[in-house]
């Protein structure tokens, strides 16, 4: 299997077998690959680079992607379930309609992601940057934002319903019509 990048059209990488389920691909580097619809499913990519990547579509659950590099990655609807993403650095990165269920995302970098309509229930937010975050329409039902920074994001319409969000830094947020029933913020 070749990895070519999403441009250029260059060999980024070559790899021996045909598939990349539960392969092993720590601190590769993936900056620009095309992987689009690739199944990753159980991938180790810890500590990867896989900034401006083309990951649209991929299956990634259960994939390990902490302190991975994914700036202005595309992701948007890739299936991220149960990922471990814990200090991963998703700046600017496109999750739009991504499934993000269960995901470890603690300490992660999201500052200026498009999480729109993105599905993130039950997913550990801890210590997450969001700062200018869209999360627009996103379903964070259950989710941990303990001591995360929603500074200047917008919720616009998304389901919060028993989130936890204390200690959370929330100045500027926009909660316009986002279901807040049950939610704890904390003392």
């Amino acid at each position: 299997m070749e990895i070519r990048h999403r441009y250029t059209g260059d060999l980024i990488r070559r790899i021996s077998t045909g598939s990349l389920v539960g392969g092993d691909l720590r601190g590769a580097n993936l900056r620009g690959a095309n992987l689009r619809g690739v199944n990753l499913r159980g991938a180790n990519l810890r500590g990867a680079n896989l900034t401006q990547a083309d990951l649209r579509h991929s299956n990634l659950t259960g994939a390990d992607l902490g302190e991975a590099q994914l700036e202005s990655a595309e992701l948007a609807g890739a299936d991220l379930r149960e990922a471990d993403l814990s200090g991963a650095d998703l700046y600017a990165a496109d999750l739009e309609d991504a499934t993000l269920e269960e995901a470890d995302l603690h300490e992660a970098v999201l500052d200026s992601a498009d999480l729109r309509d993105a599905d993130l229930q039950g997913a550990d937010l801890e210590g997450a940057d969001l700062r200018y975050a869209d999360l627009r329409g996103a379903d964070l039902h259950g989710t941990d934002l303990t001591n995360s920074d929603l500074r200047d994001s917008s919720l616009t319409g998304s389901n919060l319903e028993d989130a936890v969000f204390t200690g959370t830094q929330l100045a500027g947020a926009e909660f316009d019509e986002a279901s807040l029933e049950t939610t704890a913020t904390g003392a």
